[in-house]
């Protein structure tokens, strides 16, 4: 018996969002996140969901006013990433560039509640 679900790393962000199935869509269209678990309340809201981004699944949870959340991503191509992003209707919180950390990196408002750090090391 093991005693998390195959597959699972042992940390998983979770997300407060007023709106799931949008963070669900974004993370799909800019990451092609595979969607796994979704459990719905009686009303059709979701309660509960996950998708398995690379190695990692985020989980989230749905709440009108949760807090703000940021999530940092690596990614082998980030410049396809924040434009796949800005597509998915994303807006810069900062551009993408060179940071003092090694890191080229950005942050997109997914208008969702959470800022997506973008981010490929490159030094």
């Amino acid at each position: 018996m093991t005693w998390k679900p195959e597959g699972y790393t042992s940390l998983s962000p979770y997300l407060i969002v007023p709106d799931a199935q949008k963070t669900l869509d974004f993370v799909a269209k800019v990451f092609s996140a595979e969607p796994l678990r979704i459990h719905r309340r009686d009303d059709g809201s979701i309660m509960h969901a996950e998708a398995r981004i690379d190695d990692t699944v985020l989980m989230m949870g749905e709440m009108a006013e949760g807090p703000k959340s940021n999530v940092h991503v690596y990614c082998a191509n980030v410049e396809q990433a924040f434009q796949r992003a800005l597509d998915a209707g994303g807006t810069v919180v900062q551009p993408l560039e060179p940071k003092p950390d090694g890191d080229r990196r950005g942050g997109v408002d997914d208008g969702n509640n959470t800022t997506w750090w973008l981010s490929r090391q490159e030094a």
